[in-house]
């Protein structure tokens, strides 16, 4: 029986590792503090200039996004934004309100999907990229790298199990 426990503890041990295909580096690197958001996934948190937050997201995750918020002010995990705001929660369990600038993601087994749009309005600069495909940058409001419109084609494929960065400010 004593022998059963480490071989249990590796097989857990393997499926977290497993279950974690991707991981996502959100730099603020704007001269003000950006309130980063992440659906299904991640939450939010503050990230003043220059800090770095870094967040996993298992393989099957669809339609997962990430933004940042500005003008926010919290008390604990409750408070408000004047751009993203999600319900006035600091861990956003669901989109933010437009104006935002949105990196969209979808994590699969062995392709990843990527974009940024600016269908919702923009908000806030931002780069995208992911370690094995296109970068994109967003600095305003009529970037050629965001989606504008449904109709658009402006998703690009990445590796399965990369590694995304997602800057504010580039």
């Amino acid at each position: 029986m004593a022998a059963s426990i480490p071989l249990l503890l590796l097989l857990a041990a393997s499926l977290a590792a497993s279950a974690s295909a991707a991981t996502f580096t959100i730099t603020n690197k704007c001269g003000f503090t950006v309130w980063p958001a992440a659906t299904p996934v991640g939450g939010g948190t503050q990230l003043n200039s220059g800090a770095t937050w870094t967040i996993n997201v298992p393989a099957g995750t669809s339609s997962g996004r990430v933004w940042g918020r500005t003008g926010c002010s919290f008390s604990g995990n409750r408070g408000s934004c004047q751009t993203g705001d999600c319900g006035g929660a600091l861990a956003c369990t669901l989109s933010g309100q437009p104006p935002l600038t949105l990196a969209e993601f979808t994590i699969g087994g062995s392709q990843d999907f990527y974009d940024i749009s600016v269908i919702d309005g923009f908000n806030i600069g931002m780069a995208f990229s992911c370690s094995t495909g296109v970068g994109l940058v967003c600095r305003d409001s009529g970037c050629p790298d965001a989606y504008h419109n449904p109709n658009d084609m402006k998703t690009h494929a990445c590796g399965g199990n990369s590694n995304y960065q997602v800057t504010f400010c580039p």
